[in-house]
């Protein structure tokens, strides 16, 4: 029997210079091309802003900065998006350093580099990055909300049923149900505002880890960049990881949150529930079965809101039990992670926003399952308290009688008849209340409007709610506006500066 002989494993010449080829093609390529898409601008702006602060604490001549900052100036923008990673220079800082170089003589370019290391570069392009994202999830988690207030205001008395145990609990109304999302998504926006005033701090300074001995000046390079203060600590600017988890934290509890909402509205638009139809803009037909109408649109938003979760677990899962230091694990191959994490999140919310704009509520269908499955009858037991003076736990038990005895069909009427019928034995006497009071009591409308306790469905309560969020609203659309003016302000400060120094 012949053997058969392995191939030869295919043998390639061992590097002995940086990069080896594989490096070069599993880690310095790929971060090559994400610098470009997300860090480019933010990196030219730092340049900027450290050569300015160099030039007016006069670390650097004055003549030194205007020629590095005319060099900035006529960088290939164009050319420098467009370039292939070659291996010549090891990330992107190097390769814009080698431009300049080409422009000006190496000594004057690297003079840039004075009291500043590309490990606060690094963080301070990430934070610039990572606050633009936060800002643009508040919008989108604002937008959700008055989308939600407005179907509030028009179904303040539309009854519906509140689930527990996913079983049929009692009636409330649907603004009560929107009034409680409306109310979670505030804490969202809380949550990634206190992201943003966490992320928006400046590092430049921290260089390596432990400052320099040059006299520069933090502050200035933080009003220069748009931030609002700065990430005092040297060791933890450049160690501590919270200002990425926490934003990856804000946004993962936001899409929990949207993706238990999704879950109830799957739900609500199947035939059995009949409580919601979707616009025919966000449905899908069957390529085979013509009548069916997927609500594809939710699907779509239930995976993107749960990639994002899952984008963001992925963050912390990086960073968890990594050293409290300078660590590429928390560097380049991490970084994109958190703007397709932003990403998709903003997805979801701006989808889920624009399919509740279009949807029909079924108004009738809602009010027939707040008034069924005995919804109505701890309503009955409180009248029985308030009206016979009999304890909760006693009226509790006698109406509970009542339910068993008419059985799994549901009728008004016949519970009011049992409970007449009960009372004698359970409490010793007749009920003095009269009939119409007690059937009055199973009523669904009843059952929410004397639900008046702040935070209850009754629709005045429920109204005064309303109010309130479109105060928290038009807050937080000032606060947006001040922040982006902020990130849109800067720039202008780091060209002023800029035109002042070539002028000088």
């Amino acid at each position: 029997m012949s053997q058969t002989s392995k191939p030869k494993s295919e043998t390639k010449p061992v590097s002995k210079s940086f990069p080896a080829p594989v490096y070069a093609e599993t880690v310095l390529m790929v971060n090559f091309e994400d610098a470009k898409k997300y860090f480019l601008e933010a990196l030219l702006e730092i340049h900027y802003a450290h050569t300015l602060m160099l030039a007016r604490q006069r670390i650097i001549a004055a003549a030194d900065a205007k020629k590095c900052l005319q060099a900035l100036d006529a960088l290939d923008r164009r050319g420098i998006t467009a370039a292939v990673y070659d291996g010549r220079c090891e990330d992107l800082f190097f390769y814009i350093e080698e431009q300049l170089a080409k422009q000006i003589d190496a000594e004057t370019a690297g003079r840039m580099h004075t009291a500043r290391s590309r490990n606060d570069i690094g963080l301070t392009l990430y934070r610039m990055g990572l606050r633009r994202e936060v800002l643009k999830m508040v919008e989108a988690v604002r937008n959700l909300r008055g989308q939600l207030l407005a179907l509030a205001e028009a179904n303040l008395e539309t009854v519906m049923p509140a689930y527990t145990h996913t079983q049929p609990a009692q009636p409330t109304t649907l603004a009560h149900y929107l009034m409680a999302a409306v109310e979670i998504l505030q804490r969202d926006t809380q949550r990634l505002r206190a992201a943003f005033a966490t992320v928006n701090r400046n590092p430049l300074g921290a260089c390596a880890i432990t400052t320099t001995g040059f006299p520069i000046d933090r502050e200035c390079t933080a009003r220069l960049l748009g931030f609002e203060g700065l990430q005092i600590n040297s060791y933890g600017a450049i160690a501590a990881i919270d200002y990425l988890a926490e934003a990856a934290s804000a946004a993962a509890v936001a899409m929990v949150n949207l993706g238990k909402l999704v879950q109830d509205l799957l739900q609500w638009c199947t035939k059995e529930f009949g409580f919601l139809r979707l616009g025919d803009p966000f449905v899908q037909v069957s390529s085979i079965m013509p009548q069916k109408r997927n609500p594809v649109s939710l699907e779509h938003t239930r995976i993107l809101a749960s990639k994002a979760l899952g984008q963001a677990q992925a963050i912390l899962t990086c960073a968890h039990n990594t050293p409290f230091g300078d660590i590429v694990d928390s560097e380049d191959d991490l970084q994109p992670l958190a703007f397709s994490m932003f990403t998709d999140a903003e997805r979801a919310l701006r989808l889920f926003a624009g399919l509740m704009g279009q949807c029909d509520v079924r108004v009738e269908r809602l009010r027939q399952a707040a008034n069924d499955s005995f919804l109505t009858v701890t309503e009955l037991a409180d009248t029985l308290v308030r009206q016979e003076g009999l304890s909760f736990r006693t009226a509790h038990k006698l109406v509970s009688e009542a339910v068993k005895a008419v059985g799994p069909t549901y009728q008004a009427q016949r519970v009011v008849d049992e409970v007449q019928r009960l009372a004698p034995k359970a409490i010793g006497h007749s009920l003095r209340t009269a009939p119409g009071e007690l059937l009055r009591a199973l009523d669904a409308e009843n059952f929410v409007r004397v639900r008046s306790v702040v935070g209850g469905p009754a629709p005045d309560t429920v109204k005064a709610e309303i109010t309130h969020a479109h105060h928290e609203l038009a807050e937080i659309q000032a606060w947006l506006k001040g922040k982006w003016e902020l990130l849109e302000r800067y720039p202008q400060l780091i060209r002023k500066e800029l035109a002042a120094i070539l002028k000088a």
